[in-house]
């Protein structure tokens, strides 16, 4: 029978990349990393994401990372913003976000903000999906032309009806999202439970994840690692869009995941 991929240290690095492949196969194109704590979790992701974006800034002017939101990641952001980085050449944006305002409680640009552009990652640039008085495809032809920078590293949550991003199980408009070439589309998540209550959100894409060197999906607690196993049974990203996290062609996923 199939078994639980295995746990693989940090310092093992990536490996080869054979492709995205059939059910069965999605393991491959993962590395799991576990941890005993909480505390443990969040620092182990954190040097994860500072060692890959400073791998990027020895390589160029500029490095782009996106982030998701959620209450998951809060700690990992937190750790990471204490990274001696040169942050001021790190612009960061967002893998997601609901139709809200910026500075809104609810928004994921606000938790960003809170948690991460602090310390010594205050010097970030911060580049939100919406802005005040823009309309939602003014936005995101603004994010489109933003991601003509490809992305980095790009931190991924996964939700417990298996959506990644903002893109959710079988949501109208689903089929459009997964094969675009753009980078972010407009979501319409209505009558998706996972969505309530904003459904009209802006959602990365795979054409938008594909470019990225570094992929982190952050999870924690046994039903998210039963989901993963789930995600890992079968091949078709309608019904579970996390897996477009494993089945885009590029990077490795490294899964960061503690009880």
């Amino acid at each position: 029978g199939r078994h639980r991929p295995r746990a693989v240290r940090e310092n093992q690095g990536m490996m080869e990349d054979r492709g995205a492949t059939g059910p069965g196969d999605l393991a491959g194109r993962m590395r799991l990393h576990t941890y005993d704590s909480a505390t443990q979790w969040a620092w182990g992701a954190a040097v994860s994401m500072a060692s890959a974006l400073g791998r990027s800034l020895e390589a160029r002017p500029r490095a782009r990372l996106l982030l998701s939101g959620g209450t998951t990641p809060a700690p990992v952001y937190r750790a990471l913003a204490k990274a001696p980085l040169a942050w001021n050449r790190v612009d960061v944006a967002l893998v997601d976000e609901r139709w809200l305002q910026p500075n809104d409680p609810d928004s994921n640009a606000r938790l960003v903000r809170e948690t991460l552009l602090t310390h010594q990652a205050a010097s970030a640039r911060l580049e939100t999906l919406t802005h005040p008085g823009r309309s939602i495809e003014e936005a995101v032809a603004t994010a489109n032309m933003h991601a003509r920078s490809p992305a980095d590293v790009v931190v991924l949550g996964m939700g417990g009806d298996g959506h990644v991003a903002s893109l959710f199980p079988r949501m109208m408009g689903l089929d459009h999202a997964l094969s675009t070439p753009a980078a972010y589309v407009a979501v319409d998540a209505s009558g998706c439970p996972g969505a309530a209550p904003w459904p009209r959100r802006i959602s990365l894409t795979p054409s938008g994840l594909q470019p990225a060197h570094t992929r982190l999906l952050l999870i924690r607690g046994e039903r998210k690692r039963a989901l993963l196993d789930r995600v890992l049974a079968g091949d078709e990203p309608v019904e579970c869009p996390a897996r477009i996290a494993l089945l885009t062609p590029g990077a490795v996923l490294h899964v960061h995941w503690c009880p």
